[in-house]
């Protein structure tokens, strides 16, 4: 398959996205920002649009900082 930048060309480009695979590139960092946040919601926009892998081994796991929100003696 001709390499394309990201799963939409792929899409726009062959009528599907059957072989597109992202790469990991320099620019292939994980986030500490939790899950659902707008700031992670835009780094994985941004992967997308980079044809990045959606997830990174380095990804924040936990959601230590959103429970003490809700339950302060976390």
């Amino acid at each position: 398959m001709e390499r394309v930048q990201n799963v939409f060309e792929a899409i726009i480009k062959f009528g599907h996205d059957e072989d597109f695979s992202p790469q990991s590139s320099d620019e292939f960092k994980g986030t500490t920002a939790p899950a659902g946040s707008k700031a992670k919601i835009e780094e994985l926009r941004r992967r997308v649009e980079l044809g990045l892998p959606l997830w990174h081994g380095e990804d924040r796991m936990d959601y230590t900082a959103q429970l003490k929100s809700i339950r302060p003696e976390c």
